[in-house]
């Protein structure tokens, strides 16, 4: 086989789809590309034992076709060397032993036999089809992707749950103290059903979509997800269970409602929760007409402190306690200059809106409140 292949564009390609290889994998051959020469197109394939990516590029002077696999450390770092220019990939399909001709020398490796690489299961007969455009779907997964959890003995709660509906699609991810649902009132005509993706798919599409365009094709059955891009595909293992009733948990009778910059807020947050119990963070926030008393201390190391903030607000006096790492965290994932915060009493979950939502979209986040001791 033989090929030749800008060097630049073979690099930015395999740095994307490198993501997904695995820093130890049980599989050795897991380790390397996999490269599948057909005609003028080389599609290259990097997987773990969960997660595949695979892409395509044009290649010139082509000779012969078939599979080999290369080396995914080798290849990058000869790559990462190399000004652009073309270079020439030699492979000898006997022994496998493949050169890159470059204008100043050549790289050699020994590549192994593509027939070996694992291969993505194909969909059932009954899978889901769904469509929507790139930036629906990045959207979706930006709004909620920080909001997943880690806890090994709660997995469904470690990626992000799509809800598709008739009217809507859904995008919900939750830690069991902070959740975000995010919806997508411009996707409809779908069929009734649901997948929850896994944390590191999701991360590696919030990394290439922004460099899409046009529709993403997700398939879809009861283990696997097809992901097909433009210019990307990825195949991922569904996490399986139940999501919880994300709906229950989110009250719907707020009568308290404060509005208030958003930046503001942040920026009193971080300067406040600097002085908040380590172990806690725990920050008091009480509200009175027109205003936000934060503050927070550690007893032990004998530091506090206290902040008062202009906002909207005509309701009765209330205090209500939060993790402020974690009320930063939902407030940096906002857009909208102002911010809107709905309240029962302090024993309830509060909710964190934008004032104003973008067109055909609405986003929620809620967060639990801590105990406070008065």
């Amino acid at each position: 086989m033989k090929f030749v292949v800008s060097s630049n564009l073979l690099l930015s390609h395999l740095q994307t789809v490198g993501r997904v290889i695995a820093s130890k994998n049980a599989i050795p051959i897991l380790d390397c590309f996999l490269f599948d020469l057909e005609g003028n197109r080389l599609t290259i394939t990097a997987a773990d034992s969960e997660t595949r990516m695979s892409t395509s590029i044009e290649v010139n002077d082509v000779e012969g076709a078939g599979k080999f696999a290369v080396p995914s450390k080798n290849l990058l770092e000869a790559l990462k060397e190399l000004p652009e220019q073309p270079v020439v990939f030699e492979i000898n399909d006997n022994t496998l032993a493949m050169f890159i001709f470059y204008k100043n020398g050549k790289y050699n490796f020994v590549a192994q036999n593509g027939e070996e690489y694992p291969q993505s299961k194909p969909l059932n007969d009954d899978a889901v089809k769904l469509s929507l455009s790139a930036s629906d779907l990045l959207a979706g997964i930006s709004h909620t992707i920080f909001a997943t959890g880690d806890d090994e003995l709660r997995p469904v709660m470690n990626g992000v749950y799509f809800d598709i509906s008739a009217e809507n699609i859904t995008f919900v991810a939750s830690d069991g103290h902070k959740l975000v649902r995010f919806k997508n009132l411009k996707v409809t005509d779908n069929n009734v059903s649901n997948f929850i993706l896994p944390k590191k798919p999701a991360n590696l599409l919030r990394a290439i979509l922004p460099r899409e365009e046009g529709e993403v094709a997700i398939g879809f059955d009861t283990n696997n997800a097809y992901i097909t891009m433009k210019h990307f595909t990825v195949v991922c293992r569904l996490i399986e269970g139940r999501y919880p009733n994300y709906n229950g948990v989110i009250p719907t009778n707020n009568p308290y409602k404060v509005t208030v910059d958003r930046v503001s807020l942040v920026n009193a947050l971080k300067r406040v929760t600097v002085f908040s119990d380590a172990g806690t963070n725990l920050i008091k926030m009480h509200y009175s007409a027109n205003s936000i008393f934060i503050s927070a201390q550690d007893i032990d190391f004998a530091t506090s402190a206290e902040e008062t903030l202009a906002c909207l607000y005509d309701g009765v006096d209330m205090s209500i306690g939060f993790k402020g790492t974690l009320l930063i965290e939902i407030l940096n994932n906002l857009i909208s200059e102002e911010v809107v915060i709905e309240l029962a009493d302090p024993s309830r979950a509060g909710l964190v809106l934008p004032s104003e939502n973008e067109e055909g979209e609405e986003l929620l986040m809620l967060l639990m409140p801590m105990m406070l001791n008065e």
